[in-house]
């Protein structure tokens, strides 16, 4: 397993975490989120390889940007 870290541009609130907590969570391989509100960045522990495009579309999707992947 490893780890891996986004940083997402656009999180205003809780809610702003939860929406992209969820998107990261329901992509296969991935689990164990965390998403810092201040720092913007999302972590999260990968159980087999996950294309960073398939990462940043769930995120574009809930409407936030990643700034870095």
């Amino acid at each position: 397993m490893a780890m891996e870290q986004i940083t997402v541009k656009g999180m205003r609130c809780q809610h702003c975490v939860k929406s992209v907590t969820q998107a990261l969570e329901a992509l296969d391989g991935i689990g164990k989120v965390k998403v810092d509100l201040a720092s913007g960045v999302a972590m999260y522990e990968t159980s087999k390889p996950v294309d960073k495009a398939t990462v940043r579309k769930a995120i574009t999707d809930v409407g936030f940007e990643v700034v870095n992947t």
